[in-house]
Order: C-alpha cells, then structure tokens, then sequence
C-alpha cells in the first residue's frame, strides 16, 4: 500500500475528533437556545385548555411572558457585562428599588416631570455603579463584598427617602399627582397587544448584542474576563473598563426600576428584592461563564424567556409556589453543570 494511500485512512480519524469538539462547543454555546426551545415545546404540550384553545399559546399570555420577564431581562443584560469580566453584582434589585422609590418621590412629593426624573434616577443607578465599581477596581475590594454592602446601602437609601413605606402614584396635573404620562410604562401598544416594558426589553438587548458584536470595549471585556493579567499587559486600561461595567449595570438596573414603576404605579423600598438571584440565574442559564471571558447577551435573552415561560406554565398548571421553586433551582444547577463540562476553548 502506498504512503498516499495511508496518509488519506489517516485523515478520518484525525478530523473527526476536531469535528466533534465543534460540534460540543456549538451545543454548549446555544444551550440555552436550545433548552428554550424544549421548554417551549414542554409548554405547549402541558398546556390548559380552555374552550378549545391551549392557554399558553394565547397572544395575551406571550406577550405576558415577555411583558413578566422585560425587567429581569434587562437587569440580566447588565449583570451579563459584569460577569464577562468575572465579576457579580448583587445590588441590582436592591438598585431597582431604589429607582422605583426615586421616581414616585420626585413625581408624586416634588412635582418633577417624567424626562427630568427618569435623568435623574437613570443617573442615579450610574453614579451608584460607578462607586461600585471604583471600589471594587481602584481599591482592590471584591465585588462579591461591595456589591454586598451596596445592596444594603441602597435599601437603606430607599427606606430613607420613601419614609420607609410605599409611594403610590396617582396620576393627574394636580399636586401629589404625576403625569399622566409616565402611566404608558404599564400600558400596551400595536392594538393592545405588546406591553411597553416588552419593547424597551428587545431594545435594550439588541442594542448590547450590536455593542458586544462590534466595540473595542466589548472585546476588552472578554480579555479581562479570560486572563485580566495578560489584558493589563496587553495595554487594557483594566480598571477604567471595570469601572464603566458597573456603571452600566447600575444604568440599566435604574431603567428596570423605572419600568416598575410605571407597572405597579407605587415605588416601595422592598421592591426588587430576590431580582440579583433571577439576573444571575438568568446568565448562567444563557451560558455565560462565572469566571468570566465567555458568554453572550443573545444566550441572557434566551435564558430570561427560558425562565419567564418556565414560570408562566408552571403557574397555569397551579403548581405549587415551592415547587415551582424546586423546579427553577433544578434548573438553574443542570445549567450551570452543563458548562462544567463544556470544552476548554
């Protein structure tokens, strides 16, 4: 047999192994894509009926889904920039309590209009990131710490400035009313049928899918969260970037605030809480990696309507809250198990 003969058995064998390590580094990478779509099709097939027509499938119960998980989502786009670089942030629905109470104080107790008080509390949420983050990078703290803390200071803050109880938001163009306005925050659009906070949802997401697809910032995080040293000598400014992460997830952990606001139409220092856990549970579900370098805004999206469809059949069925739980933990460790297993790139 000839050397050419041998060297084209070869070829098989050695390009098939190449070949399924893509293949599990794709499946890896969309798990959540894919997991999506199982729990779309398990819906489906456990869905109530009424008069005929499955409940889940309805118009009015998607866009509730979407609607349900528009706050968390954004949130998690958030925590998503702060994880590619292997940090946390465990304030933001402390952030979003905070916005919330921020925006029917300034309304309702101080007159403010609608721009002038979303400016105000979306620069609020940065300001409060920015400090976060400046602790945490310019000062060596870890994030796990500060974010800690800045949960508790920005309860604290809440409680302080709502008086301690709820503001509700009564709308009007008399004193102690806000404007009418700002009531569009819970209201639909398209003939009814998609909810505001949905569409601020797809805009914000696809708007951080663009900046992660095309900035050099973009591209310094996943340096950073690969290996931070060989960023910083790479010439990084490592500590400018994680500063300027934190800030945007304080941003957009306020804009969330907001959007509650609008929806509930009161501000309450307790609101928001437990949403840092969903955020979290959210990216790692997307297939971000906790210890930084990988991960994908699209993967978020889809892990924020993985669990938003997971909690929307599971409340259809009346399962019971504390299942529902078990369920959601269960599904959250498989995630997170599954990138345990994924291929070192």
């Amino acid at each position: 047999m000839s050397e050419q003969q041998t060297e084209i058995r070869r070829e098989p064998a050695e390009f098939l192994p190449g070949r399924g390590a893509a293949v599990a580094d794709t499946l890896f990478r969309f798990q959540s894509l894919f997991g999506l779509v199982l729990v779309l099709v398990a819906a489906i097939v456990f869905s109530p009926h009424r008069d005929g027509e499955l409940l889940f499938l309805t118009s009015d119960n998607l866009f509730n889904v979407v609607r349900a998980t528009a706050e968390i989502g954004i949130i998690a786009v958030g925590m998503t920039f702060v994880i590619l670089i292997g940090g946390i942030d465990l304030s933001v629905g402390a952030v979003l309590g905070l916005a919330a109470v921020g925006s029917a104080v300034l309304m309702v107790h101080d007159g403010f209009g609608v721009l002038p008080t979303v400016l105000l509390v979306l620069l609020a949420g940065l300001v409060f990131g920015l400090l976060q983050g400046i602790a945490s990078a310019v000062f060596g703290i870890q994030a796990f710490i500060v974010t800690l803390a800045g949960l508790q200071i920005a309860r604290g803050l809440a409680r302080i400035w709502s008086g301690g109880q709820g503001v509700a938001i009564a709308y009007g163009d008399g004193p102690g009313e806000a404007p009418v306005t700002f009531s569009l925050l819970g209201e639909r659009t398209f003939n009814g049928l998609v909810p505001i906070p949905a569409i601020i949802f797809v805009i914000v997401a696809a708007l951080a899918i663009i900046f992660l697809r095309t900035s050099a910032f973009a591209r310094h995080l996943y340096a950073i969260g690969g290996n931070e040293k060989a960023a910083r000598l790479s010439g990084v400014a490592v500590t400018r970037v994680k500063v300027l992460v934190f800030g945007l997830c304080g941003l957009l952990s306020a804009l969330a605030g907001i959007i509650h606001a609008g929806q509930l139409n009161q501000g309450s220092p307790n609101d928001g809480s437990g949403y840092e856990l969903d955020a979290i549970a959210a990216v790692v579900v997307g297939g971000t990696a906790l210890q930084g370098g990988r991960g994908s805004v699209v993967g978020t999206v889809a892990g924020a309507l993985l669990l938003g469809v997971l909690n929307n059949i599971l409340a259809l069925n009346s399962v019971d809250p504390n299942v529902q739980l078990l369920i959601k933990g269960l599904v959250i460790v498989a995630a997170a198990g599954l990138q345990r297993l994924r291929p070192t790139p």
